[in-house]
């Protein structure tokens, strides 16, 4: 019996000792400005923003998917950089190194949960960084498209200051409409083509023909 309560114990510790760890998300800032364009928001605002529009917008999912198997791989897909940091989706000399810090880091931070519970966490992150699977091809759509109604509600103020190219939204969601083509043709109707016309993504004449 004393050692089945020490076990118990030894669990609850690794487990609350992981979730004081993570709250570290709350402190790393990302690019992406609030709708308000107040400030800029941080991690764990943008793993909760994102798990709420996916339980909104489940149903333009490509593929049926598992819903609550989305919404915690939305909510523990950046927690590796509470030691890896924010990478900006347009910096290019940070994204050569980001896949080895994140790397490093997962393999520092799951440890520190009970085995069976760091192996299913885990499991999820490196379902979500191959995007294969219905459930983490719509998680990237919601990582891409959050940053992008922000954007617009905040009228560009983060394009406009770092001088981001349509080409480069383009390119960053090359492979949205894998998990939805339904909100991919909305956002480039909605958002996209608006966003040039008003000039806050450059884009030369051609691409704008071409959106």
């Amino acid at each position: 019996m004393e050692d089945k309560n020490h076990k118990q114990e030894e669990r609850i510790r690794k487990q609350l000792a992981f979730s004081v760890e993570i709250d570290k998300e709350k402190e790393i800032g990302r690019q992406t400005y609030l709708a308000s364009g107040s400030r800029k928001e941080d991690d764990a605002e943008h793993a909760w923003h994102m798990a709420i529009m996916a339980y909104l917008l489940r149903e333009h999912a490509n593929e049926k998917i598992d819903i609550l198997r989305t919404i915690m791989m939305i909510l523990t897909h950046d927690l590796v950089e509470v030691y890896a940091g924010d990478t900006y989706a347009y910096d290019e000399e940070g994204k050569k190194s980001q896949k080895q810090r994140e790397l490093a880091a997962a393999d520092k931070l799951y440890p520190i949960l009970p085995e069976d519970q760091a192996e299913e966490m885990r499991a999820l992150w490196d379902e979500f960084e191959a995007g294969q699977t219905p459930e983490a091809k719509f998680a990237h759509a919601m990582d891409n498209l959050q940053p992008m109604i922000l954007n617009v509600a905040s009228d560009g103020i983060s394009w406009t200051e770092k001088d981001v190219y349509l080409q480069q939204v383009l390119d960053r969601n090359a492979c949205t409409h894998e998990g939805s083509e339904i909100l991919w043709d909305y956002a480039v109707d909605k958002y996209l083509r608006s966003s040039v016309e008003k000039k806050w993504l450059i884009a030369s004449e051609e691409e704008k023909k071409a959106l």
